[in-house]
């Protein structure tokens, strides 16, 4: 999802980033290593659940918002 692969233009690379800095921003406790890690909206929401012990319901749509509008 925030990872870069080979071949990518510069303008993907460019969302991308400015995609880690938005998730960051939204979710300080992110770490760049935890941004490499994610590679869809599932894996975003339970780490978002994890890590604020909110209930899955509220994690998934607090992502789903967050993610409405992004091309990844």
């Amino acid at each position: 999802m925030f990872g870069y692969q080979g071949g990518e233009s510069g303008e993907t690379v460019a969302r991308k980033r400015s995609y880690i800095v938005d998730a960051r921003q939204r979710w300080p406790f992110l770490t760049p290593f935890d941004m490499t890690t994610i590679h869809n909206e599932r894996q975003l929401a339970t780490m978002v659940r994890d890590r604020t012990g909110l209930p899955k319901d509220q994690a998934d749509a607090a992502v789903h918002s967050w993610m409405v509008g992004k091309a990844f």
